[in-house]
């Protein structure tokens, strides 16, 4: 039985492995998200980068055609109108590694998942 590749450990790991063309769109969401979670626990859960404080905050993700951040649905739901010319799942917000990334958006959509995140009272993980 051939042996799986070991799981990246930490989130630039997961970076320095991913396709040579995706790797510009992950440095740029990991700085993003670090900036605006400085104290947030970065971890790697599920094979992809998380944010956690304690809670999920958010993920990303590298793919054949594209990357992907995932700030969880409702936060997605809240920023609908402002996501219309991008692509959209559920969970994720998905760009071309060949477009440029939506800095602002995404620094926009973060905050506002990080302060949602903290004014909760439950003790759920997402």
């Amino acid at each position: 039985m051939p042996s799986l590749a070991p799981q990246p450990a930490t989130i630039g790991d997961y970076i320095q492995r991913a396709a040579s063309e995706r790797q510009p769109h992950l440095r740029k969401l990991h700085a993003i998200l670090e900036s605006v979670a400085p104290n947030a626990e970065e971890t790697i859960k599920w094979g992809n980068p998380f944010f956690v404080e304690p809670r999920f905050l958010f993920a990303f993700s590298a793919h054949k055609s594209r990357v992907s951040f995932a700030p969880g649905p409702k936060t997605l739901q809240v920023f609908g109108d402002e996501l219309s010319q991008y692509t959209t799942t559920k969970n994720f917000l998905c760009f071309a590694h060949d477009e440029p990334l939506p800095e602002d958006l995404i620094r926009k959509i973060a905050k506002y998942r990080f302060n949602a995140v903290k004014e909760r009272v439950d003790d759920g993980f997402w």
